[in-house]
């Protein structure tokens, strides 16, 4: 089977256009990578070249030795990807130590993996234990109002949960864990890639402060609706903060009643009296 013909990267190329004409992708702005099953390595693994050079990670990852991945490249563009996906994705292999990877499918025009490449996969590697290796999508989007927000509340983890999950009542279902908040970093280095990977420890949402957001699922339907919500409660909150802010709001008793009929346990850290 051809590498573009199979389901994942039919999936892979529908969320990099979504996400697109969501106005998240300016530009080159933003990156996907998804971790790829063994059954569907075997699937495509006649079209792949195993003739590349071994570059470094930048990043041991050991928990993600011998994968391979799909991945946005570096300087492409989301509004391309699906129609040209060889020429701005492509799939890597990790070597047995997980310290290095090489290309053995796409930019067929050139270039490399996205700057975030570490990133991704330090998350991947965390995501992939703390699920069980359900996870395989991270997803990394400069949605507008997000950004908004990191210049106007405490950049706390407490103080985005308890806002956004106020916004509507599916965000205490949809993220029940909560969000998780990462100061300003330079982009690409291993600072930003190490504080992103302790947050997802306890998160599948980081919130890189006048940023970005970066989203873990175990699909891209369930990654790219994890962002959607995020950012449609930033946009709600946003709305009502230029009316001149909450007069009415949702209650203690509110989110309760929520985790007990959804069976969900909510950290009481974002339960306080405001």
């Amino acid at each position: 089977m051809k590498v573009t013909e199979s389901e994942f990267a039919r999936g892979f190329g529908r969320m990099t256009t979504d996400g697109f004409n969501m106005g998240w992708h300016e530009r080159n702005g933003g990156n996907l990578s998804y971790r790829i099953a063994g059954e569907e390595v075997e699937r495509i693994r006649d079209g792949l070249d195993f003739s590349g050079e071994w570059k470094e990670i930048g990043a041991a990852v050991p928990g993600l030795s011998g994968e391979f991945f799909m991945v946005t490249g570096s300087g492409k563009f989301f509004r391309n990807t699906e129609a040209r996906l060889e020429a701005n994705v492509a799939v890597v292999e990790l070597d047995g130590k997980g310290e290095k990877y090489r290309i053995v499918w796409g930019l067929c025009e050139g270039g490399k993996p996205t700057m975030e490449l570490p990133t991704h996969l330090m998350n991947h590697e965390v995501k992939k234990a703390a699920s069980g290796g359900l996870h395989r999508v991270i997803y990394h989007a400069h949605p507008v109002n997000l950004i908004a927000l990191t210049f106007v509340l405490p950049h706390t983890d407490e103080a985005f949960t308890r806002e956004l999950w106020e916004m509507m009542p599916e965000c205490v279902v949809t993220f029940p864990d909560g969000v998780g908040i990462v100061p300003w970093f330079v982009p690409g280095g291993t600072e930003i890639a190490a504080a992103t990977r302790d947050l997802m420890k306890k998160y599948d949402v980081a919130i890189w402060v006048h940023h970005g957001i970066f989203c873990s699922g175990e699909s891209f339907d369930a990654t790219f609706g994890l962002m959607h919500a995020v950012e449609k409660a930033a946009e709600i909150l946003v709305k009502v903060v230029s009316m001149g802010g909450k007069r009415l709001t949702t209650s203690l008793q509110n989110f309760r009643d929520l985790a007990t009929d959804f069976r969900l346990t909510l950290d009481e850290r974002f339960l306080f009296e405001k």
